[in-house]
């Protein structure tokens, strides 16, 4: 397992505190306006990511195919820069999160009087004897192997028996991770300002009287263990309108393997592929879309109290937009319909294969590989990403919907829709990028837009993360293009 090196949390440390450093106003000579000086700083490459430099291309397919029904429909979007994953996330970081819920849960009970009440796993006071916000101790470690009864019984709980084969093993169903998130985009539009004079800026008209409506995700556990997701639509009332939260369930799904393959022999895959150490560099599956942002907003919270800055905003990590991933697939090549030079998938000289798909009908090993591949296997693109094409098709943030293409900016292109759950299944479809071990080398082309719904899981998606980048140092070594 990969944990974030202590060099690269000290500097960024250091990072988000000269960001916050701010010089008081500057005397010009002679009474000239100066400006007010600041720390300027470049942040730090966060582990494990590469810098995709701002850029503009033409996205989606140039050229018309009538054998696929292509329509060619290209156009012009310019991208800020980001920080994106070199590779997919892997089963070993994945894993990092599930035991983080696991561990989270069994302190939980450790402070609960049903299992002892050890009140040294919970914080409710601060070092002067002040309430605080309850919250767990990380400090203090968990027992593992010198538990009292209690103690054993609060482990235990997150374990269950298998009534067919008797292993101990891990209950995913009780692996629930609880999170917020505040809807900035939401908060800043002029229609939801608090304070009406501000929503209408046209002195024309009057001054709006109607209260905004807005819609805010809620969720809770019912005392059957079920997780309960609401939206609610309420008139504004202040800031905490906008933050919602989500339960989300965060074991991947390991039956995958076999639904997704009617009358196939799979069930190795379903034991091992995410539970064994052979595969632990190999790309996760059957993660949803809803289970990758709650990774995203997970490594966000960890990497803050790492840094000991929960206070401190810091650029999320989240997944990339559609637009983002095309233009890092590509490498910001207009030409390029795969993250490679031309539209071959195999070198002409040596025979040997870009990227782990399904080069022949019924032959999934041509390429090396039956299914997923370790990641990092083939060379990288232009950018050094990983694995852009094939292995496993990737989830983006942005929506689907058949007008997709029109509806967004070309500057900074997504298109956002939180479907509520009383929405049409239709309405909660997502954008997945790259295609997958599985597919025929036309879908696993770089400019090629496919979707699925939010909440199934595959096993042929995973997914990578970005982070947008915030300033840009002079001299910085830019992406290298042709």
């Amino acid at each position: 397992m990969k944990i974030i090196s202590n060099i690269f949390l000290t500097g960024l440390a250091a990072a988000a505190m000269a960001s916050c450093a701010v010089s008081g106003s500057n005397s010009g000579a002679g009474g000239e306006v100066t400006g007010v000086g600041s720390t300027v700083w470049a942040e730090p490459t966060p582990y494990g990511m590469v810098l995709v430099d701002r850029g503009s291309m033409k996205v989606g397919p140039a050229e018309a195919d009538s054998l696929w029904n292509l329509e060619a429909s290209a156009r012009g979007i310019s991208v800020d820069g980001f920080w994106m994953d070199e590779t997919e996330i892997t089963n070993s970081k994945y894993k990092q999160f599930v035991y983080w819920v696991r561990d989270s849960i069994i302190r939980e009970r450790l402070a609960d009087p049903a299992y002892g009440g050890n009140e040294d796993f919970k914080i409710e006071e601060d070092r002067e004897g002040n309430p605080v916000t309850p919250h767990l101790n990380w400090n203090k470690p968990i027992p593992w192997k010198n538990a009292n009864e209690d103690e054993q019984r609060a482990i235990e709980s997150l374990y269950r028996t298998n009534p067919i084969t008797g292993v101990r093993e891990l209950d995913g169903e009780q692996l629930n991770y609880r999170y917020e998130v505040y809807n900035h985009t939401e908060a800043a539009r002029r229609r939801n300002r608090l304070d009406p004079k501000r929503r209408q800026y046209n002195t024309d008209k009057p001054v709006p009287t109607d209260i905004p409506v807005i819609s805010k995700d809620t969720a809770y556990i019912n005392d059957e263990g079920e997780i309960i997701r609401q939206t609610i639509q309420r008139g504004l009332t202040g800031d905490y309108d906008f933050l919602n939260t989500y339960i989300v369930n965060v074991y991947p799904d390991t039956t995958a393997w076999i639904n997704d393959f009617e009358n196939a022999y799979n069930e190795p895959y379903v034991r091992m592929y995410f539970s064994h150490g052979g595969y632990n560099e190999y790309p996760v599956v059957g993660v949803s879309w809803e289970q990758a942002n709650a990774f995203a907003n997970w490594r966000t919270d960890y990497l803050k109290r790492s840094l000991g800055k929960e206070g401190v905003y810091i650029e999320p990590y989240r997944l990339p937009t559609e637009a983002e991933w095309e233009y890092a697939a590509r490498a910001g090549v207009n030409e390029n319909m795969y993250p490679w030079d031309g539209d071959l998938t195999m070198s002409d000289d040596k025979g040997c294969f870009y990227a782990n798909f399904k080069p022949q009908e019924g032959n999934y090993v041509k390429d090396g590989h039956v299914i997923t591949s370790r990641v990092g296997t083939y060379a990288p693109n232009d950018f050094g990403l990983y694995d852009m094409a094939g292995n496993v098709s990737e989830w983006t943030s942005t929506a689907f919907t058949e007008s997709v293409g029109r509806l967004t900016n070309d500057l900074n292109p997504e298109y956002r829709y939180d479907a509520a759950v009383e929405d049409p299944y239709k309405m909660k479809r997502k954008i997945i990028r790259g295609g997958s071990w599985k597919d025929v080398a036309h879908n696993v082309r770089s400019d090629l837009r496919m979707w699925e719904y939010q909440n199934e899981q595959r096993s042929y998606i995973g997914f990578r993360c970005v982070r947008t980048q915030i300033g840009f140092a002079k001299g910085q070594k830019q992406n290298k293009k042709r």
